[in-house]
């Protein structure tokens, strides 16, 4: 009797398996060579990844789709990424394409550096926004000088982008401009802080004024309630 392995963890051995089959496929997709994503799924069950079902592989293959969209590299047009990606798997994955040496997208990659982000948005912002950016769940914290949080420009240029210059907390015009661009500032409803996402569902653009008001005035928690209830893409955590 087989014995299946999809109650436990996929160990390095078995996901640098998945990546190069799955970059193997990329590679031919690009090229214009037919290939069957079936075959190739048996041929990993049959050999480096033997315990697992074709279920299991092909969501892993899913996986690997939802990190390089959020590395802001191409996909396999067949696997469509996966909703939600645990971060340890995330982390995995990334770990494997770079061993791999696939690299993340300079423009689209995530920092937890402000000024980088900002820059890399403001690069973003002057193209179309055709899809609605994945975010980051559960962003990590590292140590510079002080403490940060590592952030996705996109999910920065997405919101900037579709406010287009109005503050969403008081419908204010952009105070002034910044290289060509109304400023507004990304504030996040849940904080950081407090284990917010780095999601559109957690991410608003204000004026300076009023993302002062979120931190610092009297009324920032009836104020914060009232994006809520303001602004259809939140989604209270």
């Amino acid at each position: 009797m087989d014995i299946t392995k999809d109650k436990t963890d996929w160990d390095d051995a078995e996901l640098a398996a998945a990546v190069e089959a799955y970059l193997k496929m990329l590679a031919w997709e690009k090229s214009g060579q037919r290939f069957n994503k079936a075959y190739e799924n048996r041929l990993l069950r049959q050999g480096p990844i033997a315990g697992r079902t074709e279920g299991s592989i092909e969501f892993r293959m899913q996986n690997i789709s939802a990190v390089l969209v959020q590395m802001g590299l191409d996909r396999i047009k067949g696997y469509k990424p996966a909703k939600n990606v645990g971060s340890g798997v995330e982390q995995q994955i990334r770990k494997v394409l770079t061993a791999f040496r696939i690299f993340e997208s300079d423009e689209t990659a995530q920092t937890a550096d402000e000024q980088t982000l900002v820059r890399r948005a403001s690069k973003l912002l002057q193209r179309p926004i055709d899809k609605v950016p994945e975010g980051i769940a559960k962003p990590q914290k590292v140590s510079v000088v002080g403490t940060t949080y590592v952030r996705d420009p996109k999910v920065r240029a997405w919101v900037l982008n579709e406010v287009d210059g109005i503050c969403e907390g008081c419908g204010s015009n952009a105070p002034f401009e910044v290289d060509g661009q109304p400023f507004l500032e990304v504030h996040h409803v849940r904080h950081l802080a407090q284990k917010g996402s780095d999601r559109i569902t957690n991410a608003v653009a204000l004026c300076p004024n009023c993302h002062q008001r979120c931190h610092r005035s009297s009324d920032r928690d009836v104020f914060t309630k009232g994006l809520y209830s303001k602004i259809n893409r939140l989604i209270p955590e």
